[in-house]
């Protein structure tokens, strides 16, 4: 394998997954509408080719173009993207898609592929744009892969729990830096002790490739930090990497709702843990970045952005008034 297309490839898990191959020699080229800047513009090692994925037509023409051994596709938001996608590339030697860990319906601890139920998906999901189908439409993706693989298509599946990291456009780990970096003290929903597993970054892009190149065909393969964090843990990772102190003020539902605020209005907060097993994704050769290491790198990138993170969640005043209603019990 020395050719890949990625289909998307320049916000987030694209964009890291381009530098992933780009490290291990493959040739890139990048198929998307154009709609978001496009950070390797003037990277002669990567090529671009516009078109919308939901137009076959392209989306084959951009086939016939580039010839991919890899297509790793980071943009298939509906299961019949999946199918068409796994149509178009039956005969390339991997088809790779990027589904979620949403995809789980039962909160297993740990969750575990081909053993944890998946989330069923009615007609009415399958074409619903909502975050409530979310996870169904990704589980029907999945099921989409496992068909293609019953008629011989190399076709995987990974998925990822919460993704952190560099350039991470959807600011809801940023919410915390940003919390940490500015305040001496800082809420945090409940004990501190729920546990919703992220993942690096660029852990993701590693599996994406890894999967392409040792993965089994109707496969799903999880990819989670190996060591997952409480909320509160994660604080005071962010608070060391940013050279900091800050005391966390933890506050429960009911204390909460004192300044109309709920434990869901904070990101990255879940009632019940949620945990990915990656061991089989580590059979592979996959590992982990330690997290402090990965800490440093978001903390480091976050600073030279402008993300703040600050509409994802509670703003500082009412962070505040909850601060002053706790200091009076």
């Amino acid at each position: 394998m020395d050719s890949v297309l990625i289909i998307g490839g320049t916000r987030f898990i694209g964009r890291h997954a381009v530098e992933e191959f780009l490290d291990h020699d493959y040739t890139v080229t990048l198929f998307n509408r154009g709609n978001h800047d496009n950070p390797f513009t003037n990277r002669a090692d990567v090529r671009h080719v516009q078109g919308d994925r939901g137009d076959d037509e392209r989306l084959l023409a951009a086939k016939r173009d580039v010839e991919p051994d890899v297509v790793v596709d980071c943009v298939a938001y509906f299961p019949d993207e999946v199918r068409r996608a796994t149509e178009i590339f039956a005969d390339v030697d991997a088809y790779v898609y990027v589904s979620s860990g949403s995809s789980y319906a039962a909160d297993d601890i740990p969750k575990r592929e081909g053993v944890t139920r998946l989330c069923d998906c009615s007609p009415d999901e399958a074409v619903e744009d909502s975050a409530a189908s979310y996870g169904p439409r990704k589980a029907e993706g999945d099921r989409m892969v496992f068909s293609a693989a019953e008629r011989g298509v190399n076709a995987m599946a990974v998925r990822p729990t919460v993704v952190y990291g560099p350039y991470d456009y959807t600011e809801r780990f940023d919410y915390w830096l940003h919390k940490v970096n500015e305040h001496d003290r800082v809420v945090v929903p409940g004990d501190g002790t729920n546990v919703w597993q992220r993942v690096y970054v660029e852990d993701v892009a590693s599996a994406l490739r890894i999967v392409a190149e040792e993965g089994e065909a109707g496969e799903a393969y999880n990819v989670g930090d190996r060591n997952a964090l409480t909320l509160e843990d994660t604080v005071a990772e962010a608070a060391s990497a940013l050279d900091t102190t800050v005391e966390p003020v933890y506050a429960s539902d009911r204390e909460l709702a004192t300044v109309d605020l709920s434990l869901t209005d904070f990101p990255m907060y879940r009632e019940s843990p949620h945990i990915l097993d990656t061991h089989k994704l580590a059979a592979l050769g996959w590992e982990s970045t330690p997290v402090r290491e990965a800490m440093q790198r978001t903390v480091e990138e976050h600073l030279d952005s402008d993300r703040t993170g600050e509409d994802e969640g509670p703003g500082r005043q009412a962070e505040e008034r909850l601060i002053g209603v706790l200091e009076m019990v």
